[in-house]
């Protein structure tokens, strides 16, 4: 089991109000990211759910009771640190076991469940290792494995792969998806990464100053933003956003159409392209049009535009997304 219900629940330091009211229930087995710009409150909401944090006011309940109160060891959840937290020390083994050790456990069922966590995170041959002798990679699959021998309702995970370079964060960031399908168990993910988001979640929660945006799935989030912040957040290269005359013709102060749904070669508008990006199966140029402004295109690798060149553009029409005045999404 591992429901989590978040209801009115505030975090204040002193005059300053991180988090000023959150509704949230996250479901038993789903994989939830907490995403948003830095500061937007998505790391203190973890550590209020791992009791880490003191929450102001509201309440927090794990599997039906209530735990705004209790202490994070008896909350049975499990938290994985953005700098690992091992024990230099200590080789792989011990590592992974000192959890177990602590709570008292029989040494024969700490060999097993520390066994058992090694098969799945291949760290088998590196028991007898200590931390300084592994890569990051390795290192934060310890931290993991540590995590996974409590059997907890529910793993934190609080930005685990910033700290590992691009390769890496890509294989870690699938092999945590592949943990999550092997256990099936409720996963709460704080990242700053949107394409984390998207690639690793059921269900992406969007803050901004405290504030839950959008919840949805990544889809969802992707083709249905509410308002301008979830859509220039979600997706990569970001929206354009287009505002006066141009916007006005459909409707709206503000218009939207993603960098892929804008297709090269004819249509309305036609601009000079200021910076051509060959990345072989992508082409991401920068054309600037007037009356529209500056335009962020995806082509195919085909596409031979350089800097200079002419191109008329059109935009999908069923892709094209209006926000009003406050910026929220028009039907």
């Amino acid at each position: 089991m591992g429901k989590i219900t978040i209801s009115k629940v505030r975090k204040s330091f002193g005059e300053t109000h991180v988090i000023p009211g959150i509704d949230l229930t996250i479901e038993d087995g789903e994989f939830v990211v907490f995403v948003g710009p830095s500061g937007c409150g998505k790391s203190t909401l973890l550590r209020l759910i791992a009791g880490l944090e003191d929450t102001t006011s509201g309440s927090i309940e794990i599997d039906g009771q209530d735990a705004t109160n209790l202490a994070p060891a008896k909350r049975g959840l499990a938290m994985v640190f953005q700098s690992y937290a091992l024990y230099p020390h200590m080789s792989v083994r011990k590592n992974i076991a000192f959890p177990l050790k602590m709570a008292g456990v029989d040494p024969a069922v700490i060999e097993q469940k520390v066994s058992n966590a090694a098969k799945i995170l291949n760290l088998s041959n590196y028991l007898d290792r200590r931390p300084g002798q592994l890569s990051g990679g390795q290192r934060q699959r310890v931290a993991i494995g540590r995590a996974i021998v409590r059997s907890p309702s529910a793993f934190l995970f609080d930005e685990p792969l910033s700290n590992l370079d691009a390769a890496l964060r890509v294989s870690m960031r699938q092999e945590i998806s592949e943990l999550h399908q092997t256990l099936k168990t409720t996963m709460i993910y704080v990242t700053h990464d949107q394409v984390e988001a998207m690639t690793m979640a059921d269900k992406i929660v969007v803050l901004n100053a405290g504030r839950i945006e959008q919840v949805g799935s990544p889809l969802e989030l992707y083709r249905s933003p509410r308002n301008l912040f979830v859509a220039g957040f979600i997706g990569s290269p970001k929206m354009n956003f287009i505002t006066g005359a141009e916007a006005q013709k459909h409707g709206a102060a503000t218009i939207g159409i993603r960098p892929e749904h804008i297709d090269i070669g004819s249509g309305p508008w036609e601009g000079v392209v200021g910076l051509s990006e060959h990345l072989g199966s992508d082409t991401f140029l920068k054309v600037e049009v007037p009356g529209v402004g500056t335009l962020t295109v995806r082509g195919g690798g085909e596409v031979g535009l350089h800097h200079g060149d002419k191109v008329l553009l059109s935009p999908q029409a069923d892709k094209l997304h209006r926000f009003d005045a406050q910026g929220m999404a028009l039907k």
